[in-house]
């Protein structure tokens, strides 16, 4: 299958949960693609590393290869943290693409659900979301720049799973957010989508602040309900970024784009 290559030379991106997981690949890929990227996380190493390219921070790896990088230590459940991001990003100019993509993942039987559980994820996976787009649309305005926000949702958006239910409820927010900015945003030029990931291979655990995707093993049947029979990687969901992201996809607002080997399907 042939490759797309686009172009976002001169053009900034911060992406959150930027050091590992899918949040490594989208900023990989956007620095590739000359982009300057802000990467935001509350640790600079990648999580899980394997190979020596695999231990290279993010930043650094854009760096080595020819791009502009950048790390900002966040704690995106911190309002004044995350908004410190985009303040960061003006010094390339201003964001032009944010990726909200920082996320933890706690599961429990409903019955089993503490209240606090549900205060975290909703400090990370829903508070930082708005905090994010709030911020980037407010940069974009000041600046009378068009741009692009994009949200990192789950197939948990819109299908529930058992033992999942604070995750859920967090993740379902994400996509009302995603629509309701994308009315609000529309006339300013600024448009707002979102990536629904289903069954992804990463190394991200359950444990620590800002981490992009649940531990798949935990998944009820993970591979039976995939119809193209295995999970993802990081890298397949990237490029899906890029294009939300770029002109080609400049009628395209409101939307939450699958990527889950067709598990939406069933």
């Amino acid at each position: 299958m042939g490759r797309v290559n686009y172009s976002f030379d001169g053009e900034t991106v911060v992406v959150t949960g930027g050091s590992s997981g899918i949040g490594r690949a989208v900023a990989l890929r956007f620095g590739d693609a000359g982009a300057n990227v802000v990467v935001a996380d509350v640790k600079e190493a990648p999580k899980g590393a394997g190979g020596p390219d695999e231990r290279i921070p993010t930043h650094t790896r854009i760096r080595r290869s020819g791009g502009t990088a950048s790390f900002v230590e966040t704690d995106v459940s911190d309002p004044a943290q995350l908004e410190s991001v985009v303040e960061a990003a003006r010094e390339f100019g201003g964001v032009d693409v944010m990726v909200n993509n920082a996320g933890i993942f706690r599961g429990a039987p409903l019955l089993r659900t503490e209240s606090e559980t549900l205060d975290e994820l909703y400090g990370v996976n829903v508070r930082s979301v708005l905090i994010g787009i709030r911020a980037a649309a407010r940069d974009m305005l000041d600046r009378d720049a068009e741009g692009t926000i994009l949200n990192t949702a789950s197939i948990s958006s819109e299908f529930g799973q058992a033992n999942h239910a604070a995750y859920d409820a967090t993740k379902g927010a994400v996509m009302m957010l995603t629509r309701v900015a994308a009315l609000e945003l529309a006339q300013s030029g600024i448009r707002v989508n979102a990536v629904a990931p289903g069954s992804i291979d990463t190394q991200i655990g359950s444990s620590g602040p800002n981490r992009s995707e649940p531990p798949k093993t935990g998944w009820q049947n993970p591979r039976k309900d995939i119809p193209m029979g295995r999970p993802g990687n990081p890298e397949e969901v990237a490029g899906n970024y890029l294009f939300l992201a770029s002109e080609d996809a400049s009628y395209v607002t409101g939307h939450l784009l699958y990527v889950d080997g067709g598990y939406a399907v069933l």
